[in-house]
């Protein structure tokens, strides 16, 4: 027989098509530890999934990847559905996989421990940030499905409690594909609608069906809301990361309509109580005020203006005479500075040395003489004396 020779990309890419046509090998469930993990730039992930005797290398591409609820990691123990393939170019067989689960633990329950970690570490769950919620709001916005009997029991509570408060529905799907999303931006809407505070729910069911509450684009919506937010998810038992987010839990919708308004009854009697408190106060500082006018009209200011009025008039009068002493004294002490500052200008004034028998002599240019020297015999001189001139 003539030999049939192959290249080793047609012997791969016949063991490609032997594989990917093999019913047993297309669509299987292959269970093991994560080793060698790597998330590529573009958003595929590359791992090997081995036990005790051998390796198996895997693909799983970003479009099945984002519907992943945990977060892989090296040596978890998990299992990956999937079919058997070659990759040509290093002809290793590897698993395609299009979904993995944590093997052993629910992956629900592994992907909620995961985001509660990461979102604690960030700080969203801190007491520091929950804002307290006000006892009487104007308005309370419900977001919820508007059709599901959370919506009915939150408007009944709340118009029992309050009949003037004003209840706005921001309709929002709270369970499925896409109800994260519809929920996030409901609690985005909050700062467009005027409302005092919110309230975020819905009735009880299955982990699957309250999954939505335990998203991450809706968990930090709620963390980062505009006004105080209440969530209500489920029932007593049932506890999301929405819950943890949010300004205050409450274990149902209606018990959360409980929360958010104050009760109106209570509320007027609370008035009423406040009301005689302070007629109370008022009347007991009226008698005080009444006692005190009776003290004062009894005193003797009051009962015997003259004997105090004398009193002060004396005081008036000693104050007169020491104000009459203390500014003859001042004048005095100003007359006397004032004669010794014309004293000592007297002694530097020229006209002072000359009443004390000097002259001054000028020549005929009218200038100092100060020497005999400076005239001669028959030289005409002027002298200026105290009173006159020579």
């Amino acid at each position: 027989m003539p030999r049939q020779i192959l290249s080793v990309g047609e012997l791969t890419i016949y063991l490609q098509s032997k594989l990917e046509t093999d019913p047993t090998l297309q669509g299987i469930w292959v269970e093991g530890e994560l080793s060698n993990f790597m998330r590529h730039s573009s958003g595929h992930m590359y791992f090997t999934i081995k036990d005790s005797t051998a390796r198996l290398k895997c693909v799983m591409f970003k479009g099945h990847n984002l519907r992943l609820r945990f977060r892989p990691t090296d040596g978890m123990a998990v299992m990956a559905h999937g079919s058997i393939t070659i990759y040509p170019k290093s002809g290793e067989y590897q698993l395609y996989i299009d979904a993995m689960e944590p093997s052993g633990l629910g992956s629900l329950f592994l992907a909620y421990e995961q985001l509660k970690e990461k979102l604690t570490v960030e700080g969203l769950f801190d007491n520091s940030r929950k804002r307290p919620i006000p006892e009487m709001p104007a308005k309370v916005a419900l977001i919820t499905s508007p059709t599901g009997a959370a919506v009915r029991d939150m408007i009944k509570v709340l118009r029992r409690r309050r009949t003037d408060v004003d209840i706005i529905i921001i309709p929002a799907q709270v369970q499925g594909a896409g109800a994260a999303e519809s929920l996030a931006k409901a609690v985005r809407l909050l700062g467009m609608v005027g409302a005092d505070s919110a309230i975020i729910g819905r009735g009880g069911g299955s982990i699957e069906e309250l999954w939505a509450f335990n998203e991450e684009v809706l968990v930090r919506e709620v963390a980062s809301a505009p006004i105080p937010i209440i969530s209500a998810v489920g029932h007593e038992t049932d506890f999301t990361l929405t819950d943890l987010a949010a300004d205050l839990r409450a274990p149902t919708p209606s018990a959360a309509a409980e929360l958010a308004t104050a009760d109106g009854a209570q509320f007027c009697r609370h008035l009423l109580q406040l009301d005689s408190r302070m007629t109370r106060t008022l009347a007991k500082r009226i008698e005080q005020m009444r006692r005190e006018v009776q003290r004062l009209e009894t005193s003797a200011v009051l009962s015997r203006p003259e004997r105090f009025l004398g009193g002060r008039r004396q005081e008036i009068d000693q104050l007169s005479v020491r104000m009459g002493r203390a500014m003859l004294i001042a004048l005095e002490n100003r007359k006397s500075q004032f004669n010794g500052a014309i004293g000592r200008l007297e002694a530097l004034s020229p006209l002072g040395t000359l009443r004390r028998g000097y002259s001054i002599c000028l020549n005929q240019q009218e200038q100092l003489v100060r020497k005999a020297s400076e005239v001669h015999r028959g030289d005409a001189v002027k002298v200026i004396l105290a009173s006159g001139r020579l």
